[in-house]
């Protein structure tokens, strides 16, 4: 899944689409399939999202906003806190995975007797 821009000619609009791209078999070709997120206020920097038909959605239906900043905007007591969970998160991965190849030395253990 990848997040791809496209600039519309006709109108100078660019709006933002999710595409997935897989490998058909059968035609021996690859394919991919696009769905429209919103459009790119250069402004802000942010996805406003839209259904594409210039329509407004009524505000039960209304969807959030995405964010998308190039700029920095935390404190540095929040980038400290955000690396601490990395940190963390990557630590308790990389005990899971000891755990999960430990498993995987006793299955072949197992097979080879």
């Amino acid at each position: 899944m990848a997040i791809v821009k496209q600039k519309d000619s006709r109108s100078g609009i660019t709006y933002v689409y999710e595409s997935v791209s897989w490998y058909d078999k059968e035609t021996k070709n690859s394919r991919s399939k696009r769905r429209l997120i919103g459009r790119w206020d250069e402004e802000k920097s942010i996805v406003v999202p839209t259904d594409g038909r210039c329509k407004k959605d009524k505000p039960a239906k209304q969807k959030k906003i995405v964010y998308v900043k190039s700029e920095s905007v935390l404190s540095e007591g929040e980038y400290e806190m955000l690396y601490k969970q990395a940190v963390e998160k990557i630590l308790s991965l990389e005990q899971e995975i000891e755990k999960q190849k430990i498993k995987i030395q006793k299955l072949e253990a197992k097979l080879k007797n």
